[in-house]
């Protein structure tokens, strides 16, 4: 992976700000944030978070991504600013739930109109650097996706790179990747496992350049062991247009959430045949998403077929899913500490087997965003299964990322209006 930093065009983002009254620093935020969005092999559609800490008439302030933005195309608000002084008691009090931390980042904006902080917000204002990075990128995600790394993690990037298990993004992973830092304090990252990667550093440039250099070691580490990931491709085949058909009308029969319209993405690409081909794929895909926040445009597994799949066997598919998801959830929610609704028991993504992937969506933004999630997953399952073997999280941890209490909140608030 190449660092795409510019220097003019760095100095351009710095007098854009400083002319709008912003400062430096956040000019530069903006610029490497857009440089990580725009490349999809580091964050896609959401993914991904970044920070820059900011001096304001003596107060530190934090401007960390907010929730509705995209990195590729953050402007200034997209970076909503926040106090950090009252942010700190909470790493070593107890622990706050979903909607506590939420209130807390909320009662120390800057501006109360602001979009929420990033979930993550506690751990960027933990960290002692000015700038903070935040990926999900391909090559690391068919690493971090891999039982028992830890060794292979110190193989790899030494004592640069903090190994930090599996926890629940949100309040949890912020208490416990600022725990493991505080014991690393040397570390210029934190490697999270089955989840991506983390870069600090006191400029926007170092933090960047980190973030390459360390996904190109992953690639490095990759490529000896021959399962070097393909990059993005294009899509080279028409869908079928009879299968399109017949499966669009299965996933609108009425109670469905598609009842009011579908829009379907189908993809193509030697990679995703490569991976749609395997004599294991509908396992392989089962097994979870590539990284967390999948879950929540995806669901947890997709829906399974045969190309050119007649009626009768896509009902027969769907039937399945539906009861499957459905037994997932029920057994999930038996456990959880809170009820749950449950949501639509529908597919959002579709595997064809030996052809390619499916994005569903209520409209054509919706089915693309899955369809290129879809896209890197196949990449990364293809990679992950050349490496080792592709372990994401646990259907427990999977179910409490895509049922978490503030996605129950907004599923409420819907609900009852």
């Amino acid at each position: 992976m190449q660092s795409r930093w510019n220097s003019q065009d760095a100095d351009r983002f710095i007098q854009d700000a400083v002319g709008a009254g912003w400062s430096e620093a956040l000019g530069l935020r903006i610029y490497t944030s857009r440089l990580i969005g725009q490349d999809p092999d580091l964050v896609l559609h959401g993914g991904g978070n970044t920070s820059v800490k900011v001096d304001s008439g003596g107060e530190a302030i934090l401007h960390v991504k907010g929730s509705g933005w995209d990195l590729d195309t953050i402007e200034a608000p997209g970076l909503p600013a926040v106090r950090i002084a009252p942010l700190l008691p909470a790493r070593s009090g107890g622990k706050l739930s979903d909607p506590e931390m939420v209130a807390l980042l909320r009662a120390n904006l800057l501006d109360p109109t602001s979009p929420n902080p990033s979930v993550e917000a506690l751990l960027h204002a933990y960290l002692p650097f000015n700038f903070v990075d935040h990926t999900h990128a391909t090559a690391i995600l068919a690493l971090a996706n891999q039982a028992d790394m830890r060794e292979t993690v110190a193989r790899i990037y030494g004592s640069r790179l903090a190994y930090v298990p599996y926890v629940m993004p949100g309040f949890d992973l912020s208490i416990e990747g600022d725990r493991i830092f505080r014991e690393n304090p040397d570390c210029e990252g934190l490697w999270l496992e089955n989840h991506g990667l983390f870069t600090f550093a006191a400029t926007a440039k170092a933090s960047y350049e980190l973030m390459i250099e360390f996904v190109t070691l992953a690639e490095a580490e990759l490529a000896r062991a021959g399962a070097t990931p393909d990059g993005p491709q294009a899509s080279d085949r028409d869908s079928d247009a009879g299968l399109l058909e017949r499966l669009g009308s299965a996933l609108s029969q009425g109670g469905s959430p598609f009842a009011k319209g579908l829009a379907m993405d189908f993809r193509s690409t030697p990679a995703i045949r490569r991976h749609a081909a395997k004599a294991d794929a509908g396992e392989i895909v089962s097994r979870g998403t590539v990284t967390p926040d999948h879950v929540i445009r995806i669901k947890p597994f997709p829906l399974v077929i045969p190309a050119g799949a007649t009626s009768a066997e896509i009902d027969q598919a769907l039937a399945g899913y539906i009861e499957r998801y459905t037994d997932y959830f029920e057994r999930n929610a038996a456990r959880a500490s809170e009820p749950k609704t449950m949501l639509d028991a529908y597919p959002r993504a579709v595997l064809v087997l030996g052809e390619g992937v499916i994005g569903l969506g209520a409209n054509a933004k919706a089915a693309r965003i899955a369809a290129d999630l879809l896209e890197q997953s196949a990449r990364v399952m293809n990679s992950a299964e050349a490496y080792g073997r592709f372990k994401p999280i646990s259907e427990a941890d999977l179910f409490d990322m895509e049922y978490w209490s503030l996605e129950q909140a907004k599923l409420k608030v819907a609900l009852s209006g």
